[in-house]
C-alpha cells in the first residue's frame, strides 16, 4: 500500500483510500479488468464506493499515465497498470485479455521506423483469436 501511495504522490495525485484501492487492484492484476469488475471487487471492502467514483478514479489514473485504457471490442474498456508498451492477446470467445510476453516483437517499432521513415510516438499491438481454455471447451 505504501508503494502505491508513493506512486500517486510522485504523479502529484491526492492519496485517497478509493484511489489506493482501485490502483491496487490494477497493480496486482494481470487480468485487465473493466471498471464494472473493479467495482464488484471493491464492494466488500468499500461498500459505499460508487461506480461513478471508480470511473472518475480510472480517468484520473489514466491522465496521470499510471494506467492504460483500451477497448477490446465488447463495448467496455479494460485497464492495465503496466504502462510500458507491450502487446496483448484478446480472446474473441471469453473476452479475456492476456499480456504477450515475448522478446520477438521488441524491435518492431525500430524496424517500422527504419522501413518507413515514420516517427512512431507510441504503439498498441493487439492479437485477436481464441485462447487455450476456449479452444479446449469447444
Amino acid at each position: 500500500m505504501q508503494h502505491i501511495a508513493e506512486l500517486l504522490k510522485a504523479h502529484k495525485l491526492k492519496v485517497t483510500p478509493q484511489r489506493i484501492a482501485i490502483f491496487k487492484i490494477l497493480y496486482d492484476s494481470k487480468e485487465h479488468p473493466s471498471a464494472e469488475h473493479i467495482y464488484k471487487c471493491l464492494q466488500e471492502t468499500h461498500p459505499t464506493m460508487s461506480l461513478a467514483t471508480v470511473y472518475k478514479t480510472l480517468d484520473t489514473l489514466k491522465k496521470a499515465e499510471l494506467i492504460q485504457e483500451f477497448n477490446v471490442g465488447e463495448d467496455s474498456f479494460r485497464y492495465d497498470a503496466n504502462v510500458k508498451a507491450h502487446p496483448h492477446m484478446i480472446c474473441l470467445e471469453c473476452h479475456k485479455v492476456f499480456d504477450l510476453d515475448t522478446m520477438k516483437l521488441e524491435n518492431l517499432k525500430k524496424y517500422v521506423e527504419e522501413d518507413t521513415d515514420f516517427e512512431i510516438m507510441y504503439e498498441k499491438i493487439f492479437f485477436y483469436g481464441v485462447c487455450a481454455d476456449c479452444k479446449k471447451n469447444k
